[in-house]
């Protein structure tokens, strides 16, 4: 088997899921690529990230990936000027279509904002109650248990890692291996491990998102649709090791699928197999695999703080 490139599909609202998921299906089915998808289940709160308009960094990355191009006015407006669509039940027959089309699916979230924005400072109670609507809600949708996680805005506490485990997930993506400037990685053999004590294994994303790198000068040129998918591809060639890369329903999926369209055809032509999080867990199961503790720490080009494999603790 060559090297994976594991494609993990972030699913954030109630466009995404409901235009941005048939768009990627029928582009992975095309380029005979696995992928997984993870769903955003309860209520589109998207309005109240405007909150995060007082954040460092905020404006800057908004005006460099024009948010309400991607995501829409509308969207923009759910929670504040629109009631939220509740994703799970008006978006069901979406999510039950991926499924059904082949690929795996699992949680993203119940409330993107309110999980992104609270999460990291809430206790166990709080967290649980959030994890498990999420959970109960997958159940009614796909009817059967959820078996894997990927965090909204890579964001999470112990016992949102404590859960994965009473949960029974074998593996989970709720974080980031530490990235350099230019998108590299810092630690070149950066991967799956678990943390102290626990049984879920984690695959953190290894590769920089589009949003990232939209508008950010890179080794003297501006990144622009022109040239990410060359940047991108730039940092897979080689085809060395397995790379965990995270798209979004709402900009692969939607005005910037042209880019992932260069991306599928560039990684196969390099020999990856698109791949899943469950594939990526066959390959890595019965491997010997490192501890690290629960870190915290920043990736070029996102504003705030993300979990974090930091190899050096």
């Amino acid at each position: 088997m060559g090297p994976l490139l594991v494609l993990k599909i972030d699913v954030d609202t109630y466009r995404g899921t409901k235009e941005g998921v048939p768009n990627l299906v029928r582009m992975l089915k095309a380029h005979g690529a696995q992928a997984t998808f993870l769903f955003s289940l309860g209520p589109d709160h998207t309005g109240w990230a405007l909150r995060r308009a007082l954040r460092p960094g905020f404006f800057k990355k908004v005006s460099r990936t024009s948010v309400v191009e991607h995501y829409g006015f509308k969207t923009l407006m759910y929670g504040t000027l629109l009631p939220g669509p509740d994703i799970g039940v008006q978006a069901a027959d979406e999510m039950r279509a991926a499924h059904a089309a082949g690929f795996e699916c699992g949680i993203h979230t119940w409330d993107h904002v309110l999980w992104q924005d609270n999460v990291r400072g809430r206790d166990e109670a709080w967290t649980v109650r959030m994890m498990r609507k999420a959970a109960q809600r997958h159940a009614q949708v796909f009817g059967q248990p959820p078996h894997t996680h990927g965090a909204a805005g890579w964001q999470m506490n112990r016992h949102a890692f404590a859960e994965h485990d009473a949960m029974g997930y074998a593996f989970a993506s709720d974080g980031r291996a530490l990235l350099n400037e230019d998108g590299s990685l810092v630690d070149p053999a950066a991967g799956p491990y678990r943390f102290p004590g626990g049984r879920c294994i984690q695959m953190p994303t290894t590769l920089p998102t589009l949003d990232e790198l939209l508008g950010r000068e890179i080794g003297g040129s501006t990144i622009g649709t022109g040239n990410i998918g060359a940047h991108l591809l730039r940092l897979t060639e080689g085809a060395r090791r397995d790379h965990v890369y995270t798209l979004h329903a709402e900009l692969e999926g939607q005005k910037l699928a042209p880019i992932f369209e260069q991306l599928l055809t560039g990684w196969k032509a390099q020999g990856y197999q698109l791949a899943s999080m469950a594939q990526y867990h066959d390959k890595i199961k019965d491997a010997a695999l490192p501890e690290y503790p629960v870190t915290w720490g920043e990736v070029p080009g996102r504003s705030g703080e993300l979990i974090v494999l930091d190899t050096n603790t």
